[in-house]
């Protein structure tokens, strides 16, 4: 098959457009001929150095795919020609996945493989973590990277659980964006966006979905609301930084990180199968819009992380093997 590689951490570049051995699934995987896999801003981590595979994980870079099923290893929810999503630990950017059995679901009615490639990472991470931090009806929630893969979702899901949602963008366009999707509040994060938030939040915010980490601890502690929740899926701003655990205790609020990638196999099967559930009839009713999307070649996977890392893109990502 071909697949992509990175022989040394570093810039787009570093993805190598290579053939290599087919993956033999183990029991209970299924082997899916990749259609379209999604893009996703730990790919971008992972390049660089910073997201290594869980153990036992190919370093093919990858979390979520599109397809069909090629082959099984004694599975009993899959067979072979079924068209499925699939949530992956690794292993997308390639002509063949392998998955277990419970990480893949019947691909979305009216979805194509593109679609549908761009959807499971971040409906699965933003409902898991919503549920994580017990999100409830009237309460704000503020989302960074509003026009983004996550935000995309976030933001039309969020007001489906009947939310205020806060958030931040980096262009007047983005803005726009993120104001279609229902956002209650937008801001420039170039701007003093901390201040912001407060002015329209005095109370605080409730819940905070966190893409950042360490750059925006700080600011994030301040704007919690009194047994505000916030759980950190990100570290683009990154992984080290100062905790006030005064300001923490006097509200008695929460600060969590979680990261879907490496939960075990049972945990993100459960999950697939809430998204099942709970979302895909979400899409079929266009209650949540799918994300604006931009697909590339697998071949130029290169030429699709520096798009993602130019903060031009909009929505999600896409790789296409034909």
């Amino acid at each position: 098959m071909h697949a992509i590689i990175v022989e040394e951490p570093g810039g787009p570049a570093a993805l190598k457009y290579t053939e290599m051995a087919d993956p033999q699934p183990q029991v209970g995987e299924a082997r899916i001929a990749v259609a379209a896999a999604g893009v996703n801003r730990a790919d971008i981590l992972q390049r660089k150095g910073f997201y290594p595979p869980p153990a036992g994980i190919t370093d093919i870079i990858g979390l979520e795919v599109a397809g069909v099923v090629e082959s099984v290893n004694q599975c009993s929810t899959v067979k072979v020609g079924d068209e499925v999503v699939a949530l992956l630990a690794g292993g997308g950017y390639a002509e063949l996945a392998v998955v277990p059995e419970g990480q893949c679901a019947p691909l979305p009615p009216g979805l194509t493989m593109s679609q549908a490639a761009s959807i499971m990472e971040i409906s699965a991470t933003v409902v898991s973590n919503f549920d994580h931090i017990k999100v409830q009806e009237s309460e704000t929630i503020l989302i960074h990277g509003g026009a983004g893969g996550i935000g995309s979702f976030a933001i039309p899901y969020a007001k489906h659980c009947g939310l205020r949602v806060v958030t931040t963008v980096g262009t007047q366009a983005k803005a726009n964006h993120a104001r279609e999707l229902g956002a209650d509040e937008v801001f420039d994060y170039h701007d003093d966006w901390a201040t912001q938030v407060r002015e329209v939040c005095p109370r605080g915010v409730d819940g905070i979905l966190d893409i950042m980490g360490a750059k925006y601890l700080e600011a994030h502690v301040d704007l919690l609301a009194r047994a505000g929740r916030m759980v950190v899926i990100g570290m683009q701003g990154g992984t080290k930084g100062t905790l006030n655990l005064s300001k923490l205790l006097n509200k008695a609020a929460t600060i969590t990180a979680t990261s879907l990638r490496f939960r075990p196999a049972q945990e993100k099967a459960q999950i697939v199968a809430s998204i099942q559930d709970r979302i895909w009839p979400l899409f079929a009713e266009g209650v949540i819009p799918l994300p604006a999307m931009t697909t590339f070649p697998l071949a130029e996977a290169a030429a699709a992380h520096a798009h993602l890392e130019s903060g031009e893109n909009l929505g999600k990502i896409v790789l296409v093997t034909s």
